[in-house]
């Protein structure tokens, strides 16, 4: 139930026509088709800048940290279907190796993985609301090697979609974007374009509160920044009911200009269209 990424070898020839002069490499994600994404090459470990953001724990191989992790295989042992080692080391990475609470996490992952099956959605499943482009993953990832799923604000109206049926779009574009992470890579970033953002039309504090939830919950840390884009002042009253919801992971949002994500997060070949 890993979110793993299987990277085959890149088509010979081909070229991302979004970012001229990088080459596609091919990904497979585990429950759908291959798919291609931008990469920067076998370079991105050591060419890239540190991204900003809230990274996991770095895994060192250290005593401490094996042990946690023996003592959470342990605790895994008599399920039918344990998480993969790889998933583990994740959970345990983002508490800190505190295996109580790395257990209590990941159970709790596993339990809306399990009901809620986001990894049965199929392209028709979500075909209605992917064509509003409300949301999309981006081509190719920003200068610190993130995939960058886009979300044009302005085209969520608040109960125009079931909201089971919301929360599986978002689910999906996770999935997609966590399984674009280029070799090296671990996070991804999310954009939000708050231009042309209405109160009475675009506030859905109950997708909001699963957005966070999916985030922080299901997908620890996999979102290394949430970058608020143009923000109008008719979206700071729903920023004041949301930020207490992420407490410690408010510190995740930047509040920024279109100018300012042309400049720091992508290069003129690299932006996403909305931004042009």
């Amino acid at each position: 139930m890993a979110l793993r990424q299987m990277l085959r070898k890149d088509t010979p020839g081909s070229s991302c026509t979004a970012c001229p002069g990088r080459r596609w490499r091919s990904v497979h994600c585990p429950r759908r088709q291959t798919i291609k994404t931008c990469a920067v090459g076998p370079q991105l470990a050591t060419s890239i800048p540190i991204a900003p953001g809230l990274r996991p724990e770095p895994w060192t191989n250290a005593p401490i940290q094996q042990n946690a992790l023996a003592e959470l295989q342990k605790r895994f042992s008599a399920d039918a279907a344990p998480p993969d080692e790889a998933t583990m080391k994740w959970y345990l990475r983002d508490r800190y190796f505190d295996v109580e609470e790395a257990e209590q996490k990941l159970r709790s992952m596993l339990k809306w993985r399990q009901t809620f099956q986001p990894q049965s959605t199929t392209p028709q499943m979500i075909a209605a609301e992917m064509a509003s482009g409300k949301a999309y993953v981006h081509n190719c990832t920003d200068k610190y090697g993130r995939p960058a799923i886009v979300i044009r604000t302005k085209l969520h109206v608040t109960g125009q979609f079931p909201i089971n049926d919301s929360k599986r779009l978002a689910a999906y574009l996770i999935d997609s974007a966590i399984s674009r992470i280029p070799p090296g890579g671990e996070q991804i970033v999310g954009i939000f374009d708050l231009r042309g953002f209405t109160f009475a039309q675009n506030a859905d504090f109950q997708f909001a509160a699963f957005m966070i939830e999916a985030f922080f919950e299901f997908y620890p840390r996999r979102v290394g920044q949430v970058l608020f884009v143009d923000a109008p002042w008719v979206f700071f009253p729903a920023w004041e009911v949301i930020k207490p919801l992420m407490r410690k992971y408010a510190s995740l949002v930047r509040f920024l200009s279109v100018s300012e994500l042309r400049s720091e997060f992508f290069t003129s070949e690299t932006l996403p269209p909305d931004f042009k």
